[in-house]
C-alpha cells in the first residue's frame, strides 16, 4: 500500500498524462499522430449528428405506428379503418422519388466531406521522406532488436544494434511502467526525420507507438517502411499489436526523444562500447 502511495505521488507516474478514464488519445508527438485525432473528430462529429436523427426517426415510427395507430383503429368502425388505412398508404414513406434522391445525395455527400482529409492523411502517411536517420527494427519472439545502419562506414566493426527485452516486474524502479519498461530504448533525435523499416525474424509482429501514430507489420522476408518525425521530447511507450504467440504481451517498445546533441553524445557511447 505505501509503495502504490508513493507511486501516486510522484509525477513521472503520470508521464504519459491520460484522461482519468483511459477513453482519449495520448498526446501527440508526431505531425501524423496529430493528424489522425483531427480525423477523428471531424468524423466523430458526422457519427454524432447521424446518431441523433436515425434515433429520432425511429422514435417517431415507433411512437406514431405502435403506440398511436392501434387505438385509432380500434375505436374506430370498419369504414373508418379503411379510410385511415388508405390514408397512410397516400403518405408515400416508400416508392418516393423524392425521398430517395434526398437519402441518397446527403450521405455520399457526407462520405465527400470525410474522405477529402482522409486521403490527404492516408498520403501524408505513406509519403517517404528523404531521411537523415535510418533504424530497422526486427520483431522476435518475444523481443524487439533494432539496428543503425547509418553508422556502419565509420568503422565496420562497430555497428549499433541491440535487443530490447521488457524489464520483468521484480526489477522495476520507482516510478516505471508494468508491462511498458524495457532494458534499452530506442533512442531517436528531435526534429528529424528519421525512416523505420520494420521486418519479423519469426512470424508476424505488429510495432506500434499510439503516440507516433504509427503501426507497421513486421512480416518476415519482408521490410515495410514509414517516416517518424518527432516534435517533443519525451519518452513514448507501445507494445507489439499483432497476435504472435504466447508472449504476445510481453514486447512492448520504448521511443526516447532527445535533442540533436545528446543523440550524437549516444551514438557516440554506443559505437565506443560495441
Amino acid at each position: 500500500m505505501i509503495d502504490l502511495i508513493q507511486r501516486i505521488m510522484n509525477k513521472s507516474y503520470f508521464h504519459m498524462e491520460a484522461s482519468p478514464w483511459q477513453i482519449n488519445f495520448q498526446d501527440p508527438a508526431t505531425p501524423i499522430a496529430a493528424r489522425i485525432i483531427e480525423i477523428h473528430n471531424h468524423v466523430f462529429f458526422f457519427l454524432v449528428i447521424i446518431l441523433i436523427f436515425v434515433s429520432y426517426l425511429l422514435f417517431r415510427v415507433l411512437a406514431s405506428f405502435w403506440y398511436s395507430l392501434p387505438d385509432t383503429i380500434n375505436s374506430s368502425t370498419s369504414e373508418e379503418k379503411i379510410n385511415q388505412l388508405y390514408l397512410l398508404t397516400k403518405l408515400k414513406f416508400t416508392h418516393n422519388t423524392a425521398i430517395e434522391i434526398i437519402w441518397t445525395c446527403i450521405p455520399s455527400f457526407i462520405l465527400i466531406v470525410i474522405a477529402i482529409p482522409s486521403f490527404g492523411l492516408l498520403y501524408a502517411m505513406d509519403d517517404i521522406i528523404d531521411p537523415q536517420i535510418t533504424v530497422k527494427a526486427i520483431g522476435h519472439q518475444w523481443y524487439w532488436s533494432y539496428e543503425y545502419s547509418d553508422y556502419d562506414n565509420i568503422n565496420d566493426s562497430n555497428t549499433i544494434n541491440f535487443d530490447s527485452y521488457m524489464v520483468p516486474e521484480t526489477e522495476l524502479k520507482l516510478g516505471q511502467l508494468r508491462l511498458l519498461e524495457v532494458d534499452n530504448a530506442m533512442v531517436l533525435p528531435m526534429g528529424v526525420y528519421v525512416r523505420l523499416n520494420v521486418t519479423g525474424a519469426d512470424v508476424l509482429h505488429s510495432w506500434t507507438v499510439p503516440s507516433l501514430g504509427v503501426k507497421i507489420d513486421a512480416v518476415p522476408h519482408r521490410i515495410n517502411s514509414g517516416v517518424i518525425f518527432l516534435q517533443r521530447l519525451g519518452v513514448f511507450y507501445g507494445q507489439c499489436s499483432e497476435i504472435c504467440g504466447v508472449n504476445h504481451g510481453f514486447m512492448p517498445i520504448v521511443v526516447k526523444s532527445v535533442s540533436i546533441d545528446k543523440y550524437i553524445d549516444w551514438v557516440t557511447n554506443k559505437l565506443e562500447n560495441n
